[in-house]
């Protein structure tokens, strides 16, 4: 049996990457599940804690961007499917360069959010191959995908 890659891109405040986890694991599916540095402050602050301190914040981001990407773009790059986590609290502008960056490579993008976003969020959706609500709807197609 063929092992699945998955990056879950995207929110970091809730619990979504460990339901889906827990239904990957429940359903012994075989996937391989890959994300970003989830703490916000480690992934802020990255580029000055390995590259030095910097006097302005645009640096400070620069920096640590560049080193998120290295990882980012890796993960994508090796991922059999990208689910792209939208979350109501905060814009996730990383997480529509993700959905924008797996769809020039041609990976299968599942978004998720809730309803209330799917007129904002109509064009990152047009680009995937399916649009789930919840964690468990995003388990149930890796479901009945991973013949």
């Amino acid at each position: 049996m063929n092992i699945w890659t998955v990056y879950l891109s995207g929110e970091i405040h809730t619990d979504w990457r460990q339901r889906i986890a827990d239904g990957i694991e429940s359903a012994n599916l075989p996937v391989t599940v890959l994300s970003p540095v989830t703490d916000h402050e480690t992934s802020d602050d990255c580029g000055v804690n390995i590259l030095g301190a910097e006097k302005k914040d645009f640096w400070k981001d620069h920096k640590g961007a560049k080193i998120n990407a290295i990882r980012t773009r890796t993960a994508i790059e090796q991922a059999d499917i990208v689910v792209v986590r939208f979350g109501d609290k905060y814009r996730q502008w990383n997480a529509a360069f993700d959905a924008g960056y797996a769809a020039a490579l041609g990976k299968s993008i599942i978004t998720l959010h809730d309803a209330e976003l799917t007129h904002a969020l109509k064009e990152v959706d047009g680009a995937a191959m399916a649009t789930a609500e919840t964690p468990e709807q995003v388990v149930e197609i890796f479901k009945y995908v991973m013949f």
